[in-house]
């Protein structure tokens, strides 16, 4: 793909041929994913796709390997005039006969907001194009960088015509914020290949999972709305007869070294494994999956955790609770003691473990996969496109 029609007007779509242009910002994890598959979903039931984001992302997530058009978009993860500018400028381009804009997340959403309500400076765009914001988080920031979220959070819910939240929470929320129209919107998980190994060629694999030691898995970015710090204080309950579990971590980001220091230094069970492509292999390997955070709307370690037949363990936060159901041990959060016991607990019964990975398997079963929610976009393209 040439520079010209990377960053140029998009192409026109076909006659009757719907235009989505779908704007992401910065995302190593779950929203890419997400908004990968949407992409992919939508241009197999016929419509044009354009995915907008940093450039970063495209190598990333693939997106223009899903037959998508993919335009680099600078989003920055905070507000800055040229760089907001800069971006808001590209999307103007990029939303030039779009039939529907779909953002995902806050920043996305305001700088699609803002690109939208300048339409008539550029020819060809619909000045009433409908906007559709899916919202993956919420806001857990503090002081005065809290304060400057919550204002783009009402602006982002009252400039939507529609806003799908991950999790009844965050539907809620957008309610509370004056959202005209706010919808679940659930997030699928891709489904995961099998493993390449068997359990036993899985642990050899991993670091200081010997003989029969239980090894316990987490895995997310290393930051700190994902909690590892609270995992590795519940790490000290993990006593009682036999080897002592060994906590397996794999994910990477900015806690890392922190994490990884800490450990060390105070002889904990836990093994820091960074980036890993190979999930599957480590659920092979796993007795147990811990969730750690302080909040989460549906994981993708949760999903891929229940569908494997693997037990988990998880602190009972935004929408974890409606997604496993009871097919999970949930605790409270911020509470290290009661985590560290779930999971000592449960390593020490075969059975409930065995139980847990049958009810797993049974409740992955009520979630919407991918193609349902490609149905539930595209059915909603169509209402606000006819609304329009």
């Amino acid at each position: 793909m040439d520079d010209t029609s990377a960053r140029g007007a998009a192409p026109a779509p076909e006659p009757g041929q719907l235009h989505a242009v779908l704007v992401v910002a910065a995302s190593t994890g779950g929203v890419g994913a997400h908004v990968r598959s949407l992409a992919q979903g939508l241009v197999a039931h016929g419509l044009k796709v354009t995915v907008c984001g940093p450039a970063a992302t495209d190598p990333l997530f693939g997106f223009s390997e899903t037959g998508a058009r993919f335009h680099p978009v600078e989003i920055t993860p905070s507000s800055g005039p040229r760089s907001d500018a800069a971006a808001i400028g590209e999307l103007r381009r990029a939303f030039t006969g779009a039939g529907v804009v779909h953002a995902h997340g806050l920043r996305a959403g305001l700088l699609s907001d803002l690109a939208l309500r300048t339409a008539g400076r550029v020819p060809g765009m619909r000045p009433q194009t409908p906007l559709v914001v899916t919202v993956h988080h919420a806001l857990l920031g503090t002081g005065m960088e809290r304060r400057l979220m919550r204002l783009m959070e009402r602006r982002v819910a009252r400039a939507a015509d529609l806003l799908l939240g991950a999790s009844s929470d965050l539907v809620a929320r957008a309610r509370e914020l004056g959202a005209g129209d706010a919808r679940l919107g659930p997030v699928a998980a891709p489904p995961l290949p099998a493993p390449t190994l068997d359990r036993a060629a899985a642990r050899a694999a991993l670091p200081g999972a010997d003989g029969d030691r239980p090894v316990v898995l987490a895995v997310g970015r290393l930051a700190p709305q994902k909690g590892f710090d609270l995992l590795l204080d519940a790490s000290r309950e993990f006593t009682g007869p036999g080897p002592r579990p060994l906590v397996l971590i794999a994910g990477e980001g900015p806690e890392g070294a922190a994490l990884r220091d800490r450990a060390e230094a105070e002889g904990l069970p836990v093994r820091l494994l960074g980036h890993r492509t190979d999930v599957p292999d480590l659920l092979a390997a796993a007795d147990v999956v811990v969730i750690s955070s302080c909040w989460e709307a549906r994981p993708l370690v949760a999903q891929e955790a229940l569908r494997a037949g693997v037990p988990l363990v998880a602190t009972a936060v935004g929408g974890l609770p409606e997604l496993v159901g009871d097919a999970a041990v949930l605790v409270p959060h911020g509470d290290p003691r009661a985590l560290g016991r779930a999971v000592a607990d449960l390593l020490a019964d075969a059975p409930r473990r065995a139980l847990l990975a049958e009810q797993g398997r049974a409740q992955s079963e009520t979630w919407p996969d991918e193609a349902a929610t490609v149905a539930q976009v595209l059915s909603v393209y169509d209402e606000l496109v006819q609304r329009a």
